[in-house]
């Protein structure tokens, strides 16, 4: 029997994993794997969870059974908990199925958290090949930008107009197409 205690301290739109104590005899489903952020902090991961990271899976691959101290250069910690938590949420449901309508519930609160930590998500998803979390976090920003002009769409994410009037004139008219629709 595999008893798993799980320590959160919660802030509204993030959760930090603080300890993973694991009691009981191991299944290779359930042996840990210790993931290293890029500030140093030491995550302790169940190995179903952790190669839902296709890159994890293929690091575990690579350097055998012994190695299980994984260092994630491009994460810090304060992310690589929130990518833990995604998951650790959808590594369950294999087990314990939910209703579609649950499960977008989850993911869309999963995502109700500010630009720059989205942002992140999006990186370290795609550092660790995580295609779900990636297209949920993309879909997120693109949900963002939907219907919005590119001045709206400048704003809402602080980008600077670095093109000329000439520029923006010149490729007006070559994506004329899309105002059509």
């Amino acid at each position: 029997m595999t008893l798993l205690v799980e320590n959160y301290s919660a802030s509204d739109s993030e959760r930090r994993v603080n300890h993973l104590i694991c009691l009981g005899k191991m299944s290779a489903e359930g042996e840990i794997v210790k993931l290293v952020s890029s500030d140093q902090e030491t995550f302790e991961v169940e190995r179903g969870v952790a190669t839902i990271s296709n890159l994890v899976s293929h690091v575990l691959e690579d350097v055998g059974e012994d190695e299980k101290l994984i260092p994630i250069p491009n994460v810090e910690a304060r992310i690589l908990a929130k990518v833990i938590e995604y998951c650790r949420y959808h590594h369950q449901l294999q087990t314990n199925p939910q209703a579609d309508e649950d499960v977008e519930k989850w993911d869309k609160e999963f995502v109700r958290v500010d630009k720059p930590t989205l942002f992140s998500l999006i990186l370290a998803a795609n550092y660790l090949d995580i295609q779900a979390l990636l297209d949920l976090t993309c879909k997120t920003i693109a949900d963002m930008i939907k219907g919005k002009s590119a001045e709206q769409i400048r704003s809402e994410f602080g980008i600077e107009n670095d093109f000329t009037p000439e520029e923006e004139e010149e490729i007006k008219r070559e994506n004329a197409w899309v105002e059509e629709r």
